[in-house]
């Protein structure tokens, strides 16, 4: 019996010097860093206290941005050092990835507006929208989802890779009723594009078709903004007006499109909505992304905005103009 005791005692006294060295440690391992390594000969998926784990949130930001001429063709062929960036006016911290993004998945909304003031092209807009998604989404690799909207929005289709569900949804809409222009894209956004929802990386995109006239939202112009720009999602607009002028719900369009990192179309005639269709297509397979650590950066919720420029001359870059930080 005097033996365990004295073993005991032994033991005691070890699990007490071993106590403070693991404070130390947690002390030294740097605040990046993830430390998840299960003692020899245990079990590990069995739990164990003696095991250090420490995790922490890694601040990075994604930017994507398209690459344009003077002439406005899509430029494909450039490297990190072609560009420069400041977040929050400052230069990166470092740079994490630069790369061409057509490899991407695309996860894409398609939002149209059914109210009555969308009525007179309705039908070659439905066909328009049913060729984009033929054209865009790569079965086993895309996803998208419809949603028809006037004073209220209804999912037409979820998310699928399929485009002859896609087009059936397109199909399936009738046109009427007011239009919740604001209140379409926030629900968009907040529902089915967060990051938070999605399972693996990918680039989110809406193309809206509508005149701009919102007339019965809830949410405001600036809160569908926040919404997509916190959902990292860029919002192409195609509008439906073909009176000839740039009228209110245009110029709605083109704040839109233009606070997320999107474009605005304005197709006079019916073939010109094909061909806006077919650019926002071709800017998808042509987009850049850069990863980044920002420089003093904090978790306070707070909006960064971001401006990146081309260093070679006549090109012109179009991205995001910021994103909010998460709060811790």
């Amino acid at each position: 019996m005097k033996y365990i005791a004295k073993y005991f005692l032994l033991g005691v006294l070890a699990a007490m010097a071993i106590a403070p060295l693991r404070a130390q440690v947690a002390n030294l391992v740097s605040s990046d860093t993830l430390v998840s390594a299960p003692a020899p000969g245990l079990d590990p998926n069995q739990p164990d206290e003696s095991v250090l784990t420490i995790k922490t949130r890694v601040n990075e930001v994604n930017v994507l941005f398209i690459a344009t001429d003077k002439h406005g063709k899509f430029v494909r062929n450039l490297d990190e050092k072609d560009f420069a960036i400041l977040d929050d006016h400052l230069p990166p911290q470092s740079i994490v990835n630069f790369r061409r993004e057509t490899d991407l998945p695309i996860q894409l909304g398609l939002l149209i507006d059914t109210s009555g003031s969308v009525r007179g092209r309705f039908d070659f807009e439905q066909d328009a929208a049913v060729g984009f998604l033929q054209n865009t989404i790569r079965p086993n690799f895309d996803k998208a989802f419809v949603v028809a909207f006037n004073g209220h929005s209804q999912i037409m289709q979820g998310f699928t890779d399929n485009p002859a569900l896609l087009s059936a949804a397109v199909h399936r809409m009738r046109d009427g009723g007011g239009t919740a222009l604001y209140d379409a894209i926030y629900r968009a956004c907040r529902d089915n594009l967060m990051k938070d929802h999605q399972d693996r990386p990918s680039r989110r995109a809406i193309v809206v078709v509508s005149d701009g006239e919102d007339n019965q939202s809830e949410f405001t112009e600036a809160q569908a903004i926040e919404m997509a720009q916190r959902a990292e999602v860029i919002i192409y607009a195609i509008s439906t007006d073909d009176s000839g002028l740039i009228l209110r719900g245009d110029k709605v369009l083109q704040r839109i499109a233009e606070a997320t990192g999107g474009r605005a179309f304005f197709p006079y005639k019916m073939k010109d909505m094909k061909n806006a269709f077919a650019a926002i297509a071709d800017e998808l397979r042509s987009q850049y992304i850069i990863s980044y650590h920002p420089a003093n950066f904090e978790a306070d919720g707070r909006y960064r905005p971001i401006e990146i420029t081309a260093l070679k001359k006549d090109l012109q870059v179009r991205s995001r103009k910021g994103y909010f930080a998460p709060r811790q």
